[in-house]
C-alpha cells in the first residue's frame, strides 16, 4: 500500500506510520497476522473474501447457528463463507460462493440476487471484507446444515419476531454475530 493510491484528503487524516512497510508475523491458511509501523492486524491470505448472505423468504428471513471456536460457543448468523478459500477457485465469483453457501448451510436456492456492496466488519482489527447479498424468491431444496463436520442448524424466523427470536438464542447463551443488528437496528434507533 503506497500513499499514491490515497486520495489526498485521506492522506492528510493517516497516522504517521500509515504507510511502514507491510510485515508478516503469522500466516496460516486462512489466516494472516501482520504489522503496519505500530499497527498489528489480521486480514486473508490470497486476496480471500467473504460472501454473506441476507436470504428473505417472505416475511421470514433464514439464519444459521453453528459452534465457532474463537467464541467456544455457538453462534447465530447470518449464513456465510469464503469467496475463493478452495484450490484452484481464486477467481470464483462471490454471486457463485453465495448460492453454495446458502445451499450448503441453509438447504436454500435463490432465484434472485441483490448485491448490496463491500463491508469491513471490524477495520481497526481485521482487513477482511464482505460482500452483502440479498436473496430472495427462495426455495427448499435440502436439510441444509453444511459440510462434513459444520453442523448448522438452520433457522426460519418471521421478521416480526426476529427481537424476540435473538433475545431468547442469547438467553441460551448463543453469541450473536454483529450483522444480525441490521435486522434489530429499528429496535435500537426506534424506527
Amino acid at each position: 500500500m503506497s500513499q499514491s493510491e490515497f486520495p489526498e484528503e485521506a492522506l492528510a487524516a493517516a497516522p504517521s506510520d500509515a504507510f511502514e512497510p507491510e510485515q508478516i508475523r503469522w500466516q496460516g491458511d486462512y489466516v494472516v497476522a501482520k504489522t503496519r509501523g505500530r499497527w498489528e492486524f489480521v486480514g486473508r491470505p490470497r486476496n480471500i473474501r467473504a460472501a454473506v448472505i441476507l436470504p428473505i423468504d417472505g416475511d421470514h428471513v433464514i439464519l444459521v447457528e453453528q459452534f465457532r471456536v474463537p467464541l467456544g460457543r455457538r453462534c447465530l448468523e447470518l449464513p456465510a463463507g469464503l469467496i475463493g478459500d478452495e484450490d484452484g477457485a481464486e477467481d470464483e465469483h462471490h454471486m457463485d460462493a453465495a448460492q453454495r453457501e446458502l445451499e450448503e448451510e441453509t438447504g436454500y436456492h435463490a432465484e434472485h440476487w441483490d448485491d448490496l456492496g463491500e463491508f469491513f466488519s471490524s477495520p481497526g482489527m481485521v482487513s477482511e471484507s464482505f460482500t452483502l447479498l440479498k436473496a430472495t424468491n427462495l426455495s427448499k431444496i435440502s436439510d441444509g446444515g453444511g459440510v462434513s463436520d459444520e453442523q448448522i442448524t438452520v433457522h426460519r424466523v418471521r421478521m416480526a419476531e426476529i427481537t424476540q427470536f435473538v433475545d431468547e438464542r442469547r438467553a441460551k447463551g448463543i453469541a450473536i454475530d454483529v450483522r444480525l443488528l441490521m435486522l434489530l437496528s429499528p429496535v435500537f434507533i426506534g424506527a
